[in-house]
Parts: structure tokens; sequence; C-alpha cells
């Protein structure tokens, strides 16, 4: 309501300056009659058109509201006109937008660019044991643990036992949860195995007695079996291989026993089964680390250069032998 008394009285004032010239007024006369009703004219016009502008037109006073009267001050008529054509052109004939074709969205909860690696619990210069014996912050120190979900078996049960010595409950307890979950697993395979056996033909049982080897194998081997338990769970293992070798001999269950027997401190057995396996077709590269192995506790140190030697150089070369074969050879 305001803009249009505004513009009213603009072109009443505009009007006015334009008709006191058609009294052939003087020099002094003219910048009286003309001028002054003229930059009225302009003032209000400003004063009505920057009302109409959208709020962010109308920052910083006062420039905007100025800038309007300077073009239809200095230049008249043409001035007043252009401004306003092309604000109501602005304001009423707004180009339309096509429909994006993407859509908008914040900034992700997650990491959208590389963190600091200190910002990170999991980006050290070691690795998740180094973050759970140094680390003081519990959350950190659980994050790693909870990244061991995802790791092998083997691989997170050693990491897994370092966190049952946190001082931080929530940690012991976590970790103590992680590693009970894969026992259980474990005995239930074997549970699973056992009560199949029971009911067997003889010609199904040497398929169950390596998978109840391998598994008792896999709880002494993780260390989740522990003095006297450790002892019986190595028997167990050593039985059911010995009875799958009895119903059908192979290379692998032959390493698998060799091994058994390699951790029962039975080295002569041990290395009878190695022997086997390589008659019965092991290739070096699967055998010889643990050849060397037995030689190693043997003490027969000059066997364990001459069992490296005979691995394929690219597995010299590389972890986990790369560091023995350099001292050894």
């Amino acid at each position: 309501m305001i803009s249009k008394w505004l513009f009213s009285g603009a072109l009443a004032f505009e009007l006015g300056s334009w008709a006191s010239l058609t009294l052939n007024p003087t020099l002094g006369q003219g910048m009286l009659l003309y001028v002054l009703p003229h930059a009225l004219a302009c003032g209000l016009l400003s004063a009505a058109l920057w009302l109409l502008l959208p709020s962010r037109f109308k920052r910083p006073l006062p420039w905007p509201p100025l800038l309007m009267f300077s073009l239809a001050f200095f230049i008249p008529v043409v001035g007043a006109v252009g401004l306003l054509c092309g604000l109501f052109a602005g304001l009423y004939l707004q180009r339309s937008e096509d429909e994006a074709g993407w859509q908008a969205t914040g900034v992700p909860p997650l990491p959208y660019k590389p963190m600091e690696r200190w910002q990170s619990p999991l980006f050290h210069d070691g690795g998740l044991q180094d973050v759970l014996q140094l680390a003081s912050d519990p959350e950190q120190r659980l994050a790693a643990l909870m990244a061991t979900r995802r790791m092998p078996v083997n691989e997170s049960a050693p990491i897994l036992k370092v966190a049952l010595r946190d001082p931080e409950d929530d940690v012991r307890l976590l970790a103590y949860s992680m590693l009970d979950q894969q026992e259980t697993r474990i005995n239930q395979r074997i549970e699973h195995l056992l009560d199949s056996l029971r009911v067997a033909e003889k010609a199904e049982r040497q398929p169950l007695h390596a998978g109840l080897a391998r598994w008792y194998w896999e709880l002494a081997y993780l260390g989740l079996a522990q003095g006297g338990v450790l002892e019986h769970v190595l028997g167990q293992a050593a039985q059911h291989a010995q009875s799958a070798l009895t119903l059908q001999p192979t290379a692998d269950l032959e390493l698998l026993a060799g091994r058994i027997d390699m951790e029962r401190d039975q080295l002569d057995l041990a290395q009878q089964h190695f022997t086997r396996a390589q008659t019965l077709g092991m290739g070096s590269e699967k055998l010889v680390p643990y050849l060397a192995e037995l030689a190693f506790l043997r003490r027969d140190y000059a066997v364990v250069g001459q069992q490296l030697e005979r691995l394929p150089q690219s597995m010299r070369k590389r972890p986990p032998f790369a560091e023995a074969a350099r001292y050894w050879i």
C-alpha cells in the first residue's frame, strides 16, 4: 500500500516538474520549479522500488536506493522508465528453472575426506595390538576390538587375548564375549560332527574324523584352550587325525597330524607324518616351513637353513619367510 502512494507521489511531482517548463522560467526559476520536484519524484520512486526489492538486494544501505535515485535523476524519463521495466520484469517475469537432474544432500555423518591420523582410533603407526596396549582412550580400544570382527579368526584371537588384560571393564567384557562366540561356534561344529560320527557307516567315517581333527586343532591353534584342556584337545585332534589316516591317508591329513604331534612335543612322530606327506605328493612350499620349524625344535640348526633354501625364491623374499631366510641362509 505504501508503495502505491509513493508511486503516485513520484508521478505527480514528475508531471509537475515538466509542466513548469511550459512557463518559460528563468534559470533560477527553472532550478526551483523543475529540479526540486524532479528530485522529489526520483526520491519517492527510489523508495517505492526499494520496498519491492527482495530482501537480499536491499542491503547494504544506502547503496541500492542511491543507485536507483541516480539513474532516475540524471537520466530524466528514460532512467525512471528503465528502472520500472527492469524491476517489474525481474519480479513478475522470472525465468522458469528446469527440473534439476540431481538431488542436493547434506554433509554425510561419515568422513568424506581424508582425516588426520591422530583423529582416528585405528590409524596408528602400529597395529591393533598397539592400540589396545598404548591407547589411553577406552573408546579407541573398543573400536580396535570391533575392527577384529572382519578379520580371520586366527588373526583376531591373539588380539582379543591382549584385550582380556585391559583395565577397562567394557573392553574386557567385549573381548571375552567375542572369544566366547568363536569358541562356541567351534564347539557346535565339533558336537555336530560327533553326533554324525555315532550313526555313520564305516565308509562315511573318514571325512568326519578329518573334520573333528581340524576343529580340535583349531581350538588349540587359536589358543582357546589352555592347560589340561589344551592337552585334552590336542589328544583328541591326534586321535581323530590318526583314525582318518587309517581309513584313507592324504597329504593334508599327514601334514595336520605332524603339526599336532609337533605341538605335543612328539617330534619323531611329527617327522614321520611330514615324510609321509611328502611321499603322498605334498609340495615343498607347503611342507618346508614345518620341516624347518621341526629342525629348529630339535636344535638341528644346520638343517634349518637347508630346509629354507628349498623354498622358492619368490617365497623367500616376502613375509613371513623373508627375515628367517635372511638370517638362516
